[in-house]
């Protein structure tokens, strides 16, 4: 007899996800880039490629007129078998095409990315800085919230209040009924 076993839920999502990519062989690219930008700067980061003969492969910036991976600025890939990265700086504002290709030939994938104009930057208001020295023992412990200073006059009404609460709870218990009191 036969066993016809059922996948889990889960599974069939999953296989519908990485069966193309397997079943269509190692001559498919590998889409796997990630294109980031921080003001001039770009930078690629994929896991796509691996080590052959002591490269990872080449990243290429292409703007808007370049068609072809030479014609962009190319940046060698340098990183581990976990993560490969590149990066562009001094790029200026406008739409590029960031291609991986890694040193077997093979494309790692394609992305566009747009590097925006610099803003303009405003002028912060002018504001005294104090600064203030950090303890040099770590952290100092102790009245915390309560370092304030206060004056006698402050001081003087607390005490009256509290010392007035004191004599009305005792005057309070003192004149309370003597049916509740059994000796």
């Amino acid at each position: 007899m036969r066993r016809i076993r059922i996948l889990p839920r889960y599974a069939a999502p999953l296989a519908a996800v990485l069966l193309p990519p397997a079943l269509a062989g190692p001559s498919a690219a590998v889409s796997g880039i990630s294109v980031s930008t921080s003001g001039t700067d770009v930078s690629v980061v994929t896991s796509a490629c691996a080590l052959n003969s002591g490269s990872w492969g080449t990243a290429s910036l292409l703007g808007a007129q370049q068609t072809s991976f030479a014609q962009g600025r190319q940046v060698a890939l340098s990183g581990t078998t976990v993560s490969q990265s590149a990066a562009w700086s001094g790029v200026t504002p406008g739409t590029y095409t960031v291609t991986v290709r890694c040193s077997n030939g093979v494309s790692a994938g394609s992305q566009v990315v747009i590097v925006p104009a610099a803003a303009t930057p405003t002028p912060a208001p002018t504001r005294a800085a104090t600064a203030t020295a950090a303890p040099t023992r770590g952290v100092a412990g102790g009245l915390g919230g309560a370092t304030r200073d206060y004056g006698t006059l402050t001081l003087g009404v607390g005490a009256a209040l509290v010392g007035s609460a004191v004599i009305a709870g005792a005057w309070f218990l003192r004149r309370r009924p003597r049916s509740y009191r059994r000796y």
